[in-house]
């Protein structure tokens, strides 16, 4: 898989909200889009955070949320990217010892370009 770059497995249809996105709203989309994650991005386009059903767990098991919370109050910021010229393995060996599900891809021109996640790298395996 060392010749294999991210930017063969990524997803490029996107599905953002913002910070202030209220979190009904996300769970909404998520379930409508049939996805397991949201890329939460600024104002300006810029990615800010991630959100995932794993973050949905936490949310239910521990805040109970009140209706109108933002996407902001639970979103992970401590973010690992990656780029589209990327080796698939390094992806994968980050995302097992980070414990995560979901890396956006993003070029430094054009921002956030995509996305790849494990269900990518199960595909792409099963594939071969």
């Amino acid at each position: 898989m060392d010749d294999i770059y991210v930017a063969r497995l990524m997803s490029t249809s996107l599905v953002t909200v913002t910070p202030e996105t209220l979190v009904e709203e996300a769970a909404t989309l998520m379930l409508s889009e049939d996805i397991s994650s949201l890329l939460v991005t600024n104002d300006d386009g810029e990615l800010a955070g991630i959100l995932t059903t794993t973050d949905f767990v936490d949310i239910v098991s521990k805040s109970h949320p009140k209706a109108e919370t933002a996407v902001s109050r639970y979103m992970t910021t401590d973010l690992y990217t990656t780029t589209a010229q990327t080796p698939v393995q390094e992806v994968a060996e980050e995302m097992v010892d980070r414990g995560i599900h979901h890396v956006p891809v993003v070029d430094p021109e054009e921002g956030t370009i995509g996305i790849v996640t494990t269900s990518d790298l199960a595909a792409y395996v099963s594939s071969l």
